[in-house]
């Protein structure tokens, strides 16, 4: 077995190859089994596990193929193009700030920023329509993705608490809970407890001790601007490279534009464009595993005379139902210094308020975390919120290190009208730009308010003076969503295509709602059981 210091090595030389970006010599007529499109959280996983079932796997990134030593940084600036920077354009009532918040562009895609946290949904999250009579029920239930669970923090090493007081998996983890925790996440815990509020340290897919080859976590505390360390799990740095050991080519700094089919029906492959040069992989089947925005759009855009209406749209659900998290912030002023910037973002949580409890006023439910931030994003969110500019700004921004911060995580309803669409306008590759429209519901309006509330007195019992609120999302979700009728839905609860048998979605898009807690981990879930189903089919020759 290699050791640490080999596998470093084997990391960087990696980059290296596939960081070239020439591609004059592939032969593209060359079929692949499978055409993955996009290599974040679903498309790693697919990648990994459908190459380790002997499949030939080709995915396909439009952004760079990071090293993680070179590429990031410790500056909150500049790591903003980690995420998606495309102009879209926005419209609703509460329009998205789409961009760093709620997506990734490169290799590892948004888990190359993300915090880390990894909780599991709740069995009620399936069964929301039948529980509480709002939203839709799942086509799958928890027990459908348990052993996927377990599977996928078993593969990565989540940490955390010995006992999780809530859902139905109750610990303990894989790895011990992160330790020591940042000041702002003791302010959380006792606020919490001077509340009679459960909380815990939040499972992380961080390293809590040293892990294949990687290093546990130091607390540099730059999670979101990607972790040079690689304490931090993401795709780029787990999955992706397995795969590509096991024979998968990435080809990275690639736009997708156009899904192909045959006069039967099927998909035969995607053309890409690469520096300025359009390229066509063929592929047996093709799987959609990037963004909840691009996805939709890619589909829309490859209509053709036998789909008019866009690829796997005979249902008219494509770009339908969308839906990220409710993400306010309440940011409190203590006495004493809390040091936002210092430690993993977010190192407690509570679950307490995730079920629905009709005395409350709304369905459903959310999660609450203390979640540090960096002084641009705090400047930005209370200047927005708070009209604050110049030398009012300036003076609160003096007492940055005294202010501590909570966050949620709320759930969203579903909502037909909220949706992804063509715009007229387009973009440097002939493609429509996405149009994303959005508004909140009447019990998601409810739910948030309920939750800063909460959160205001969660900062008044640890000793602090709430002082700004900010609104924000993210985690979106929807848009493809699965679903056992075809008139209903996009997919099967596999992630297959109702209209087409051999074009499959992954990802954050298969989502029927959108759950109260981080849906990373039931994103790889997801992937990891359509990877099975797809070898299995395979077998079969059903594919």
């Amino acid at each position: 077995m290699a050791n640490s210091k080999d596998k470093v090595t084997h990391h960087a030389d990696h980059y290296r190859d596939h960081r070239s970006g020439n591609l004059n010599h592939r032969k593209y007529q060359k079929e692949a089994d499978v055409c993955i499109v996009g290599a974040g959280a679903a498309g790693g996983v697919l990648a990994y596990e459908l190459s380790k079932a002997g499949l030939k796997v080709v995915v396909i990134e439009a952004g760079p193929f990071w090293n993680p030593q070179t590429d990031f940084a410790s500056d909150e600036l500049s790591m903003t193009h980690l995420g998606w920077q495309d102009t879209r354009i926005v419209s609703g009532n509460d329009p998205l700030q789409l961009g760093h918040n709620n997506s990734g562009r490169g290799v590892g895609g948004g888990t190359t920023h993300f915090t880390g946290v990894f909780l599991r949904f709740h069995e009620s999250d399936f069964r929301t329509q039948t529980e509480d009579g709002v939203g839709e029920d799942w086509p799958i239930a928890y027990q459908d993705l348990a052993p996927y669970y377990d599977k996928i923090e078993k593969d990565i090493a989540v940490s955390g608490p010995k006992h999780f007081p809530w859902g139905s998996y109750r610990g303990p983890y894989p790895y011990p809970e992160r330790e020591p925790l940042s000041a702002n996440a003791e302010m959380f815990r006792v606020g919490c407890e001077k509340l009679g509020i459960r909380s815990v340290v939040a499972p992380l897919a961080i390293n809590s001790a040293p892990f294949d080859g990687r290093p546990p976590c130091i607390n540099r505390g730059f999670c979101n601007q990607g972790c040079m360390p690689n304490a931090k799990f993401s795709t780029l740095i787990h999955h992706i490279p397995k795969a590509i050991q096991l024979g998968a080519e990435v080809i990275s700094d690639s736009m997708v534009t156009q899904i192909l089919t045959n006069e039967d029906g099927r998909v035969t492959g995607v053309t890409f464009v690469h520096e300025g040069h359009a390229y066509e992989q063929k592929a047996r089947i093709v799987i959609l595993a990037s963004y909840v925005v691009e996805t939709p759009r890619l589909l829309l855009h490859s209509a053709n005379a036998r789909f008019p209406d866009g690829l796997a749209n005979s249902s008219g659900w494509v770009g339908k139902a969308i839906m990220p998290h409710s993400s306010n912030d309440v940011y409190g002023k203590f006495p004493e210094e809390i040091r936002l910037y210092k430690g993993t973002p977010v190192l407690a949580t509570t679950q307490d308020f995730y079920e629905t409890n009709l005395n409350r006023g709304f369905a459903r439910g959310y999660t609450l975390h203390a979640h540090g931030s960096r002084p641009v994003e705090m400047a930005k969110g209370i200047s927005k919120n708070a009209k604050l500019w110049g030398s009012e700004l300036r003076q609160a921004m003096v007492d940055y290190n005294f202010y501590g911060r909570v966050t949620l995580v709320g759930e969203v309803l579903p909502d037909p009208a909220n949706c992804v669409k063509l715009a007229e306008e387009k973009d440097e590759y002939g493609m429509p730009l996405a149009h994303v429209s959005f508004s909140y519901g009447s019990n998601d309006k409810r739910l948030i308010a309920h939750a800063v509330a909460k959160m205001n007195e969660i900062i008044e019992a640890a000793g602090g003076t709430p002082a700004f609120v900010t609104d924000d999302t993210a985690h979106l979700m929807g848009g493809c969503r699965m679903g056992n009728n075809p008139d209903t839905s996009v997919t099967n609860s596999f992630g297959q295509t109702h209209d087409i048998p051999n074009l499959f979605i992954g990802g954050a898009s298969l989502f029927v709602t959108s759950g109260g807690g981080n849906p990373t981990n039931t994103v790889m879930a997801l992937a990891a059981r359509t990877a099975d189903y797809i070898v299995e089919q395979m077998k079969q020759q059903a594919l």
